[in-house]
């Protein structure tokens, strides 16, 4: 990587720190949860006419079996491209060359920014990590968003309970996030800069881990 292109990752980052933060801070109204696909209902049985005095009679079914709930059929590299909001996300992973970690076993747990989220960036600082030498140090900006394991939203909260507060999460960048419960009971999550984003909607479940959605970036130390 350039000297040129380092002194520009520096930069934005440095700009990102001290413009972004104020914008990321807000908690939406309240958590959502993934919601899974809707079971069948159940149909109600046919009225039947009463059997003749003496017959034996074969116990009505009360209903339709009902459908269990459709299991994750997609990895979170191949969800990606999909959930909402997500394509600069998406562009960025590939740009990263983290398709196939993505793709891989895991399990993982990816907290994924918005669209929106990287237009916070400054001018310039997101075509400059698209760039072919910028990505080492895009993928550790990735990689600070994923942690090992497939931690559902109760979970995270059952470990931030345990800690008194917080729970230090420890991503595949090797740096750690601090998850804590934001002022309406979204996931609080705090990066090394100390700028807090909030997961939005939680538990979108596939067959290599979890994806929370969130309103923010986190960013890791580069350098």
């Amino acid at each position: 990587m350039t000297v040129k292109t380092n002194l520009m990752i520096a930069a934005a980052t440095s700009l990102f720190i001290a413009t972004g933060a104020t914008a990321q801070t807000a908690a939406p109204t309240a958590p959502r949860t993934a919601a899974p696909a809707a079971p069948q209902t159940a149909m109600p049985a046919t009225p039947t006419t009463p059997a003749a005095p003496g017959t034996a009679v074969a116990p009505q079914q009360s209903g339709a079996p009902v459908a269990p709930t459709a299991a994750a059929t997609t990895t979170i590299a191949a969800a990606l491209p999909t959930l909402p909001n997500r394509a600069t996300l998406a562009k960025l992973v590939t740009a990263a060359k983290l398709q196939a970690t993505l793709a891989g076993p895991g399990p993982y747990t990816l907290f994924a920014p918005s669209d929106e989220a990287f237009t916070r960036l400054p001018a310039g600082a997101l075509d400059t990590l698209l760039k072919p030498e910028s990505a080492p140090t895009l993928a550790t900006i990735i990689k600070y968003h994923v942690v090992a394991g497939a931690l559902t939203a109760d979970q995270l909260k059952a470990r931030i309970t345990a800690g008194g507060g917080k729970a230090t999460l420890t991503t595949l960048a090797g740096q750690p996030l601090i998850a804590g419960l934001g002022p309406n009971g979204n996931i609080e999550l705090t990066d090394t800069a100390g700028i807090k984003s909030y997961v939005d909607t939680a538990d979108i479940k596939e067959t290599n881990g979890v994806v929370h959605l969130t309103n923010g970036m986190s960013v890791p130390k580069l350098g």
